[in-house]
């Protein structure tokens, strides 16, 4: 049985891990949500998000963003290759609902994935 916990491996944490993706990072967009991947050697994937105030003015919608940033990938993690992933957000995404938002998470795990298995 598949386990759909977000413990702290499934992090990134330090600045560190995520240099190592901003280095040569494969990219999949839309217009207010760029998601950043870069093979890792651990076998499983890791998220870190990169918002910002001057582009999410209140705190309690960079919090909104994140918590459905980690849910979906918590829901997305076992079809997801082993890869270092940084989402950034631009100023466009508070328009959108929470449903919109997911449903363009997911197109964008979805991107990810043909990517990897093209190369």
């Amino acid at each position: 049985m598949k386990e759909y916990l977000f413990t702290k491996k499934l992090r990134l944490l330090t600045s560190a891990h995520f240099n190592f993706v901003f280095q040569r990072p494969q990219r999949v967009s839309i217009t207010c949500i760029t998601i950043l991947g870069r093979l890792n050697t651990l076998g499983h994937p890791r998220i870190g998000c990169s918002l910002s105030k001057k582009n999410l003015k209140h705190s309690h919608e960079r919090n909104r963003v994140k918590r459905l940033i980690r849910e979906s990938f918590r829901h997305n993690q076992h079809q997801l290759p082993g890869m270092d992933f940084v989402v950034i957000v631009r100023r466009g995404i508070v328009s959108l609902d929470n449903h919109a938002f997911t449903r363009v998470l997911e197109k964008l795990w979805r991107r990810h994935c043909l990517l990897v298995r093209r190369f």
